[in-house]
This record gives C-alpha cells, sequence and structure tokens, in this order.
C-alpha cells in the first residue's frame, strides 16, 4: 500500500488509536460545576393535571365532506334545536357536573362561546337559554394545560408587597405549561423568597378562568384579554386565541418595567408558534388580570428569546435577543413595538457555549452593571447557564462572562422530556443576593439562590 492511499477504516492502528482515546477520556477530570455560591430552595413546581381551563373546540368536516363553511357547525346546532326538553336537561346536568368543581363563572363562559357560535349558525340566537347553553358547551373543551410538564420560568416582583416577609419579597413566577398535543400555555404561580435560600410557593387556585377575549384587529395580532372573574393571579392561564399562536405561547421571560414617569408596570416577551413559524409577540400588564398581547414587527423582530430591558437605556428601549440562533444581539429601538435596530455583542467562546448561545431572562441592574444570565448549548445538545456582565451606559460594551457554566445539569436533573437541559426565563435579584428560577430537562422547575460578589468574581 502506497503512502498516498488512505488506510482501511479496520486497520490494526485505528484499534490502538481507538483505545488511546478511551484512556485519555477516562482519564480526564472535569472542571467542578462552579456551585459553591448556590443554595438550593427545596422546592419544586410540578405538572398538575387536575388544572384545566376552557378553551374553544373548533369542528369542521374533512375536505370534500363540506359543500360549505360552518356546515358541521350548524348541523350540530340542528341537533340541539331538536332534543326534547328532558333531553336537554339532562345534557346541562352532566356539563354543571363535569365543570363546576373546577371552574369559575361557568354561565358567562359558555353564554360567550354560545354567541362565537352563533356568528356561523344564526339560528343558535334564536333558541331558548337552555338550548343555547348547551351549544355552547358542545364547543368548548376542557385542557389539561399543564398536564406533561411546568418548566421555563421566569420571576418578577409582585404589584403588592403588603405580605412579603422580612428582608424579603412577594413574587409572581410565570412557566410554560405543556398540555395535550405538545400545546404550550402561560401560567403564573405566587410565592415568597426571603432574601436567601428560602422559597415558598403559595398553593394554586384549584379553578382556572378563561378569559373574555377583545380582539384589537382582523389578523390576531392584537388583543386584550380579560380575567374578569379570576381571584388569584394563579387562576389566569394564556392558552392559544390566536392563528399564530396554533401550536403555543413558548418562554415567557417577565420584567417590572420603569416607565419615563416612574411609574411601574409588567412587559412580556415569548413566542408564538403556529406550528410551522414562530413570531415574537409581548404582553403588558398592571395586575395580571388584564393583559394586552401585541405582536412586534420589525427587521430583527424575529426569532426566540428575546428580552426586554426594565428601563429604558439612553432615552431608548433596548433588549438581548438571538437573531441568528447562535449570538447574543443588543437590540434598540424608538417603539415598544417596532425593531430594526441590533449589533451582535457576544459570540461563543467556550466549549459549553460553542453551539449556541441565548439570554436567560432580561438583564438586572447591579451596581457593576447589567447582569444578563445566559444559557450556552455544547456537546450532546447540553444546556447549562452561564452570565455576562454589560456596560450600564452602552450595554453593547461586555465587561466581563463566564468561563465555565455557572449552573448545569446534575446527575438528578439530567432526565427528563428533553434530558440535559436547565433552562430559566428570568431571575430576580434583592440588593446582593440573586434568585434563579429555572427549568429541568423541560420537565418541571425548581429555584437556586446566590451570592452576586462571589457570581461575579467567577467572571472573566
Amino acid at each position: 500500500m502506497s503512502d498516498a492511499e488512505p488506510r482501511s477504516s479496520h486497520h490494526p492502528a485505528d484499534a490502538t488509536d481507538a483505545d488511546a482515546l478511551r484512556a485519555r477520556v477516562d482519564a480526564a477530570v472535569l472542571p467542578p460545576p462552579i456551585v459553591e455560591f448556590w443554595r438550593r430552595a427545596h422546592v419544586q413546581l410540578k405538572p398538575d393535571a387536575t388544572r384545566t381551563v376552557l378553551r374553544p373546540f373548533d369542528l369542521s368536516y374533512p375536505e370534500g365532506y363540506a359543500t360549505e363553511p360552518g356546515e358541521r357547525v350548524r348541523a350540530i346546532v340542528a341537533r340541539v334545536a331538536a332534543l326534547d326538553d328532558d333531553g336537554v336537561t339532562q345534557a346541562l346536568a352532566y356539563m354543571k357536573e363535569l365543570l363546576d368543581a373546577r371552574h369559575r363563572d361557568v354561565v358567562a363562559t359558555v353564554e360567550r362561546r354560545a354567541a362565537e357560535i352563533a356568528t356561523i349558525a344564526p339560528d343558535a340566537a334564536r333558541l331558548g337559554l337552555d338550548r343555547r347553553m348547551l351549544v355552547g358547551g358542545m364547543f368548548l373543551q376542557e385542557y389539561a394545560f399543564e398536564a406533561a410538564a411546568l418548566f421555563n420560568p421566569s420571576i418578577v416582583p409582585a404589584p403588592d408587597q403588603a405580605d412579603a416577609p422580612a428582608g424579603g419579597m412577594r413574587f409572581i413566577c410565570a412557566l410554560r405549561g405543556i398540555g395535550e398535543g405538545h400545546v404550550s400555555s402561560i401560567t403564573f404561580r405566587t410565592g415568597c423568597w426571603d432574601g436567601d435560600a428560602g422559597v415558598t410557593i403559595d398553593p394554586p387556585a384549584g379553578l382556572a378562568a378563561s378569559p373574555r377575549i377583545d380582539m384589537q384587529d382582523e389578523d390576531g395580532n392584537a388583543l386584550r384579554l380579560h380575567f374578569d372573574a379570576a381571584q388569584d393571579v394563579s387562576e389566569a392561564v394564556l392558552f392559544p386565541m390566536t392563528a399564530a399562536q396554533a401550536r403555543g405561547l413558548e418562554d415567557l421571560r417577565l420584567v417590572q418595567f420603569t416607565q419615563d414617569d416612574g411609574a411601574q408596570c409588567y412587559h412580556g416577551t415569548f413566542t408564538a408558534f403556529d406550528g410551522v413559524t414562530g413570531r415574537a409577540q409581548m404582553l403588558s400588564t398592571h395586575d395580571f388580570r388584564r393583559f394586552d398581547i401585541r405582536t412586534l414587527t420589525g427587521r430583527v423582530a424575529v426569532n426566540k428569546g428575546m428580552a426586554l430591558f426594565p428601563r429604558k437605556v439612553g432615552g431608548r428601549y433596548a433588549m438581548i435577543g438571538r437573531q441568528d440562533n447562535e449570538n447574543l444581539w443588543l437590540m434598540r429601538s424608538d417603539s415598544l413595538w417596532h425593531w430594526d435596530e441590533a449589533e451582535k455583542i457576544v459570540c461563543p467562546r467556550h466549549v459549553w457555549e460553542f453551539v449556541q448561545m441565548g439570554n436567560c431572562g432580561s438583564p438586572i441592574e447591579i451596581d457593576e452593571g447589567w447582569l444578563v444570565m445566559t444559557h450556552g448549548v455544547g456537546p450532546v445538545r447540553n444546556y447549562t447557564i452561564g452570565a455576562v456582565l454589560l456596560d450600564r451606559d452602552d450595554p453593547a460594551r461586555v465587561l466581563a462572562r463566564a468561563t465555565l457554566p455557572l449552573l448545569r445539569p446534575g446527575p438528578e436533573q439530567r432526565d427528563g422530556y428533553v434530558p440535559n437541559v436547565v433552562y430559566s426565563c428570568g431571575s430576580l435579584a434583592l440588593g446582593r443576593r440573586l434568585l434563579v428560577p429555572y427549568g429541568i430537562a423541560d420537565n418541571f422547575a425548581s429555584f437556586v439562590s446566590g451570592d452576586l460578589d462571589r457570581l461575579l468574581a467567577h467572571l472573566g
């Protein structure tokens, strides 16, 4: 065999090379995870299949079996109209048995759905109240919005701090819930943080509320949701309501935003997914009972994972994003809803972030600058959490960054729906302490807290 010819894949030397490689890998000593400043809260947020919401159930004939739009809807309405009174009463009693124990204000929800159906089947509007109620029930379904998974949390201070623990705060935590068909919704929990490692979560309400929906445009790019009957933040559930959201609302990054006049509100960016395309949307609220949602526009309002700064910087709105699926970008705009400018500011440098970088929520303002918790994707699609520090006046200037993961999946946190993932959508600072809620294996969520000074010491 000449020197120019390739060596056979079965050449004995290859076996020797492989053995040497195995020996070298086996002898490698991994750098220890940087955990000495983390304290784990003994709290886990897990899926709960008993929590359900009432959402529209849309029906139509398959292609080739309908002669006109709405035909199947009108056929069902006609069947309800033809029922005798006893049949209607029995069906309503069964609906009551199914729904009253798990939903608030069922009558109003069913009536709203019946009114929507009447726009397709006008005969429904001419029925008596009992039959209209049954029509509404035919086109609703109970949806267990967090039955399969509850993960990727973000966290903000609660509007009301009256019952906050001494030296701590009350918070609202938003989570991504997964239900039937792997469809994502946004759900909320409330709780307290003592400023150290103590985290308590309030029991979620046994009832979930369906919103009253006001469409603000024909394309569903702007809408307002009213949770009029909700008595607790955890009752509000944001589930897919438009064609653009049909396959889910993913990874809400909440931030408490300070406006020019000093007043505070809450904004949150998330991804609306229709099954093919994701689009960036933003919600705004003051009280977590009324939400305004708009689709973001502009050249760089694309891709997943945009996170808004908690105030304007240099007189302009600013966000961190990953427009190219790989690097961190700084976005700036004069409008909260339209984004055309972005510059690349952080690129993969270390092996644990070689595949992709992204943010783990909105930048946090501390004395030293803007702290951005990041995620890095490395070998075997392993998601870990790091951090970068940006200049307060010029966030395009990177002051320091983590050289090793600050948080990575441990042996007890590798298994789940998506193995080898820890991921956060927003953290919270109180004085010189940091609370990081994070999702584990796209399955459930937990919390760690740490000292900011010790964290910053690990940035290089």
